[in-house]
């Protein structure tokens, strides 16, 4: 038998063609690329003046179960199901999230896809890429740094040294950076505070970022920036330090969507990396915006399951970007449903193995269906899922009326997702969506979190902590409930604790903290014991990584 070659072995033997070639067969004109060597570009903002009276193409949305902490190949479907529609001789575009090096190095490794359907430079876009986290957290700490400066050098602005909202940020996982202390140095006139970092993928810049339409548009969403309240308890934001124009600045490059492909050809857009259980978990406004102008078939993936990624998508990201998807793709895993099996299950009755999977799957296609929108069912396959295993969940689907497709594209590319694809494409073309948020922005916060709770997580109610409901005063003091809400909490369960599997009832939603993002333009209401800045597992896998002596990067996943 021959050796199965990794997802690097298989990206080193890929020849891609030239970012030119892919930006042409895109509609890209080569005046409105920058290229980052051969296989990368920066791509120009002036892609949307040229086409602004073109309509937007069908927008497709890839989700998933809840997932494993081991990843269930969401992106590696989203790959594979642009390449088959490429094999369909479909216009396609894909736009993806970038990936953060805090997973990279952690338990989780990249984010451009496995086997067959990845997207590359594979190496380059899991390491540096363009240089857009390092940016983002730049122009984050920058503002940091001056609100300290400020204070140092008389405070005229006021700001109560306690009452310091905005934090740092890093793209690794440090849980010993989660609180820290500041102001010990002799030549600082700061008395001595506690703050702490947040990894970069949680940054309201990050969030800013993603969400902006323009520079304009990016300028404005810093400047409101909330950084502090005043001993008189007004909001200070960054455009009362004079920071907002810096800060865009330091964003000029970071700001442009990234042009990369998939192993088959296919353009893709990677631009911004929000974490879904975090901050929104979807990719820039910006590059969807722009592959809806170029293609008639958008694929776009949110972070991790319906309730995060996908809620936040249609709550937060639709609204801002004014798109309306025309299908939800769903994945699940064989692997996924038997981690929601109950303990006192018998390995050798699928129905019972099955049971609390198949309830988990069901919440989220009913998530799906609030929305107003069709889904179709990926059965992502993996080598060790049996046959048996396989038909029997198809069935189960088909039974409940549930389109369906098992989806095979980490083995054999864009063929094995042709099913899919074709599902897709007739889902769209006859079962047309009434897309819809949730929620009007006219109800106040605690509705907000009380409907998603209720209806997206299945929870009895929402329990506020003395915390949070000094947050929600200063909402309501300073006006800003008609925001949409942000619910950050493990993406391991529907609930807020990663123990409850399956689709649990009987539990309230405990939130800890509620987090004004001005600037981003929603409310973060952190719940549960959620962390916004990780920590490195026993064994993580930059252990097994290494350069050797002619320049080859080993060890990435």
């Amino acid at each position: 038998m021959s050796k199965l070659l990794s997802s690097l072995e298989i990206a080193r033997k890929a020849k891609p063609h030239q970012i030119h070639a892919i930006a042409n067969s895109a509609g890209i004109k080569a005046d409105e690329i920058e290229p980052y060597g051969s296989y990368k570009a920066k791509v120009s903002l002036k892609v949307l003046e040229r086409l602004a009276a073109r309509p937007h193409g069908k927008l497709i949305c890839v989700t998933g179960m809840t997932p494993t902490k081991e990843g269930d190949g969401k992106t590696t479907t989203c790959i594979g199901l642009t390449q088959a529609l490429g094999l369909l001789k479909k216009k396609v575009f894909l736009c993806l999230r970038e990936p953060s090096l805090s997973p990279i190095f952690g338990s989780k490794g990249g984010a451009s896809g496995n086997g067959y359907s990845q997207v590359v430079p594979f190496e380059d876009i899991n390491l540096h890429f363009t240089g857009d986290s390092h940016a983002v957290s730049t122009a984050h700490n920058l503002l940091a740094a001056v609100i300290e400066n400020h204070i140092h050098h008389g405070n005229s602005l006021g700001i109560d040294k306690n009452e310091i909202l905005w934090r740092r940020v890093m793209d690794l996982s440090d849980r010993q950076l989660r609180e820290i202390s500041v102001g010990h140095a002799k030549a600082c006139n700061l008395s001595k505070h506690k703050t702490g970092f947040d990894v970069t993928a949680s940054s309201e810049v990050m969030a800013a970022l993603s969400l902006s339409q323009s520079i304009h548009s990016l300028k404005n969403k810093l400047s409101k920036i909330s950084t502090a309240l005043s001993l008189d308890k007004k909001l200070i934001t960054a455009k009362d330090l004079k920071a907002a124009g810096a800060m865009t600045l330091l964003l000029k490059d970071a700001i442009k969507p990234n042009l990369v492909q998939t192993l088959e050809g296919q353009p893709v857009f990677m631009h911004t990396g929000p974490f879904a259980n975090v901050s929104h978990g979807n990719n820039s406004v910006l590059s969807t915006t722009m592959a809806l102008k170029l293609a008639n078939y958008v694929v776009t993936e949110s972070g991790f399951a319906t309730e995060l990624g996908m809620e936040k998508l249609f709550n937060i990201v639709a609204r801002e970007g004014g798109f309306k998807p025309s299908v939800v793709v769903l994945v699940v895993t064989i692997k996924a449903i038997k981690s929601h099996a109950s303990e006192n299950a018998s390995p050798k009755k699928f129905i019972d193995l099955f049971k609390e999977g198949f309830a988990n799957i069901e919440r989220h296609i009913q998530n799906i269906h609030r929305f107003g929108i069709h889904a179709v069912v990926a059965i992502n396959r993996f080598p060790q899922d049996t046959d048996e295993e396989i038909k029997f969940v198809r069935d189960y689907l088909q039974s409940e009326n549930v389109d369906c497709a098992v989806s095979e594209v980490a083995a054999r590319g864009g063929e094995g997702g042709v099913e899919l694809a074709e599902k897709v494409l007739k889902v769209i073309a006859e079962k047309p969506g009434n897309f819809h948020p949730l929620y009007s922005l006219d109800l106040g916060p605690e509705e907000k979190i009380e409907k998603i709770a209720r209806e997206m997580y299945g929870a009895d109610g929402v329990i506020y902590s003395d915390k949070a409901k000094t947050d929600l005063e200063l909402i309501h003091r300073h006006k800003l409930g008609n925001l949409p809400v942000n619910i950050a909490k493990t993406p391991y369960s529907l609930s807020d604790d990663s123990r409850l599997k399956g689709a649990p009832t009987g539990w309230k939603l405990k939130v800890g903290e509620i987090r004004p993002f001005t600037g981003a333009g929603y409310l973060v209401a952190i719940c549960g014991k959620l962390m916004l800045m990780p920590g490195l597992p026993a064994k993580p896998i930059l252990e097994d990584m290494d350069l050797t002596d002619e320049g080859e990067a080993k060890g990435i996943a």
